[in-house]
This record gives C-alpha cells, structure tokens and sequence, in this order.
C-alpha cells in the first residue's frame, strides 16, 4: 500500500493519543516512527503490522480498528489534496460508490502502483443496495465498512451497513448491504 495510507493511520492514532501513542505502536510493529512518505509504495505487511500493533495498544479488536480507519480515511484524504477528486465522485453515497472504480482509474495515474478493489452496486430498492467489493487483498471488509459511513456522513445521510457474505464464500467478493436510515 501507500505511504499515504500509513500516514492516515498515523494521523488517526496521533489524534487518539498523540505522538507518544503512535511512537508505541511503531515500537510494537517493529517500525522506525520517523514517518512514511505519501507517494512511495510499501509492502502490505507494514500496514498489517500497523493494524495489528494499534489493535493491541488500545486493546481493541483489529476489525474495530480497520472500521474506524475506513471512516477516517474519508476525511483525512479530503484534507490531503484529494478533495476535488472526491467532490466530482458524486453528490450522494449512492452515485459515489458507483463511480468508485473510475475514481480509482483517476489516481492510478499519480499512484502507478496502486492495486485497487473492484467495486459494483446493486440496487434492491429506492432506499437499499449492496455493494460487492473485490479485492486481492484479505481481511478488509471492515475498513470497507468504516469508509461508506464515513461517506455517508460527508453526504449527510444515515445508513446502516452490514456484511452479509464474506470474501471466502462468495466466489472472491465480500458483499454488504447498504440501507439508507432517516436523518
């Protein structure tokens, strides 16, 4: 993955516990706390360990923790330049996440490595969908929670998202459905 999602993950543990906490999660991890550069490429591994490490230093369960980064991944890359980029995905969550895969076309122009998900949207009713996300990557589904409420949120809208079939039983997809809640 990026730096820039290392980054993001430094910045959500610094403003949960300061630089002190962030030093100890990088202590737990293994990894020098000097900080990770936005456009460089790093092995998965270094985020993993990074999940994991935040995971046991606040003594929360790693899902919990990649659910709350999903939510704050939302805000944090609007206020790292990528705000336009996001503004043009869509006015509500709906039209946004169907324009995810174009959106991630975009910045794999300025991120050559990137190896996005694949993202596809189906409706079930005016006020309900489910997303199917694909990734070659394990274990993500609850980061995928975290960034549609967070979308939700910079919408301004309410939902309830849940996972109702995992990357191992449907055929290399996780798929969760997204119902809109009254504001």
């Amino acid at each position: 993955m990026y730096g820039l999602v290392n980054r993001a993950i430094e910045q959500l543990v610094v403003s949960m516990k300061g630089e002190a906490g962030w030093r100890g999660v990088c202590a737990h991890a293994g990894l020098a706390a000097d900080g990770f550069v936005s456009m460089q490429s790093y092995d998965d591994d270094v985020t993993f360990r990074l999940v994991q490490a935040v995971s046991a230093r606040l003594g929360l369960p790693p899902e919990q923790v990649l659910e709350a980064f999903g939510e704050y991944w939302i805000t944090y890359t609007a206020t790292e330049g990528y705000g336009e980029l996001m503004a043009a995905g869509g006015s509500h969550l709906r039209e946004f996440l169907g324009n995810l895969n174009e959106m991630h076309a975009r910045v794999e122009t300025i991120f050559p490595q990137l190896r996005p998900p694949t993202i596809r949207v189906e409706d079930v009713s005016d006020t309900e969908y489910r997303i199917h996300y694909a990734s070659e990557r394990a274990g993500l589904a609850p980061m995928v929670v975290g960034l549609v409420k967070g979308l939700a949120k910079r919408f301004g809208q309410s939902v309830e998202v849940v996972q109702v079939l995992s990357k191992a039983d449907a055929h290399g997809e996780d798929v969760f459905t997204v119902r809109h809640l009254p504001n």
